[in-house]
């Protein structure tokens, strides 16, 4: 990791999962050469957001910053400096290796070969949509709005690990495989089936390792081959059932608001309330009272006949 063992860097835990843990890390340290060696613990990638540090390997160097990704595999050795003053900052994510694995098969098989080491690279580019994606998933996090749910954060970081592998793998000139085995019929049974198992278990708090186990495919290749084939994100599609469940509930006079969200799955009444404005405009208080009141015009309607 960033920084020498006697310069302060501290980290903070910001998301874990079984699928990815998310970590910040601040580094304070003023210009400075060289330190003692360092050894990688894991296979990470971090996005920078401040700073800059450079990481030496015999006499080459690579620079890390805003505009690029770094990788480090585990066991990897190397020393670390500092070109400047201001520190760095930047965020740690760490995969589990069978789904790291997973998601670098698609882009370079010979990761078979090399399981213990699958970064072929140790820097990369950070696109623009990667960096602007990365800063918001971060700032959701710190904010740790009981919004924020576990399906979304697992797709979303894994997702931003998945495409800066892919460029990184592009500016190294690695040919493109063609996309994971499988016919197109597998791709649509893969889909319906889990569209069956989020229908059955609407009102349940669901995990995309849990989905994925349960229709026998891997979490990435499971969100992926999801979005392709329904056009949405899964966590969304889940989100747009529950909304949409929501309606017919509140039609029919739903009184207890905090029952329903949770009944739906959504962890509090406010979270529900929330998704349920950005999604249709209005809160679900303003769609219920207006149920009401057609359903009172219908019945002053059938008294006066």
């Amino acid at each position: 990791m960033p920084g020498r063992p006697d310069i302060p860097v501290a980290f903070r835990g910001l998301y874990d999962s079984p699928l990815v843990s998310v970590r910040e890390y601040r580094c304070h340290a003023c210009r400075s050469g060289p330190g003692p060696e360092e050894e990688s613990d894991a296979n990470t990638l971090i996005l920078m957001r401040h700073g800059a540090f450079c990481r030496h390997f015999g006499r080459r160097h690579a620079t890390a910053d805003v505009n690029q990704a770094v990788f480090f595999s585990k066991g990897s050795t190397y020393q670390v400096s500092h070109p400047v003053d201001c520190g760095d900052r930047g965020t740690v994510f760490a995969v589990a290796p069978r789904v790291l694995q997973d998601i670098i098969r698609e882009l370079d098989p010979t990761v078979e070969d090399r399981p213990e080491q699958p970064f072929p690279f140790v820097s990369g580019p950070c696109e623009s949509t990667v960096f602007w994606r990365h800063r918001e998933l971060v700032q959701r996090l710190e904010a740790g709005t009981e919004a924020l749910e576990p399906f979304w954060v697992d797709v979303t970081a894994l997702q931003i690990v998945a495409d800066t592998l892919e460029a990184a793998f592009a500016q190294q000139g690695h040919p493109r495989r063609s996309r994971r085995e499988g016919t197109e019929a597998d791709h649509v049974a893969l889909a319906e089936a889990a569209k069956t198992h989020l229908a059955a278990r609407l009102g349940e708090r669901l995990t995309l390792d849990e989905v994925a186990r349960a229709v026998h495919a891997s979490p990435f290749h499971f969100a992926r081959v999801f979005q392709q084939r329904t056009g949405v994100s899964i966590h969304r599609y889940l989100t747009l059932l529950r909304l949409r469940a929501s309606l017919e509930r509140l039609a029919g006079g739903e009184e207890d608001l905090t029952a329903l969200a949770l009944d739906l799955g959504f962890s509090s009444h406010s979270h529900f309330a929330d998704a349920f404005r950005k999604e249709f405009g209005r809160t679900p208080s303003e769609v219920r009272k207006h149920a009401s009141l057609r359903t009172l015009r219908e019945m002053s309607k059938n008294m006066e006949v």
